[in-house]
């Protein structure tokens, strides 16, 4: 299957916590950082999640954030240190992408963010993704 979503992860499944409705699962990318993805119960017995399970991370660009710092205290579980690689201005948008360890993610802003934050290649940020906006594909 070809999918449109740009940021296209491997890592492995390291928890399950099953929910009624939704649960939360925990993976290792293969740059060893942790992802948390919030999906249905559902999805997890239709992908047959289970730790060690191989599978792809996926975010759409669109809901990739950037930051030029963690964030403590706030609700987003996955932050990503990095480092920018690209800049693509468009408009009132801007394509940037983002070198991880072990992997690079694309993220969609709008213009004005990106002047704000200064974003220019070799600039150091943190790509913040909620684990709801995350979903998982079977490797």
């Amino acid at each position: 299957m070809n999918l449109s979503i740009r940021n296209q992860l491997p890592g492995t499944v390291t928890v399950v916590l099953p929910g009624g409705v939704m649960a939360v699962v925990k993976v290792k990318l293969a740059g060893g950082q942790d992802i948390t993805a919030a999906i249905t119960a559902e999805a997890v017995d239709e992908l047959d999640l289970a730790p060690g399970a191989a599978v792809y991370v996926l975010i759409k660009s669109t809901e990739v954030a950037l930051a030029s710092a963690e964030m403590p205290g706030v609700s987003i579980r996955n932050q990503l240190p990095g480092t920018v690689d690209r800049v693509i201005p468009d408009g009132a948008v801007a394509s940037v992408r983002v070198t991880i360890v072990g992997a690079v993610l694309t993220s969609v802003i709008t213009r004005s963010a990106l002047d704000d934050l200064g974003l220019v290649p070799g600039a150091s940020v943190v790509a913040l993704v909620k684990s709801t906006e995350i979903s998982l594909a079977a490797a």
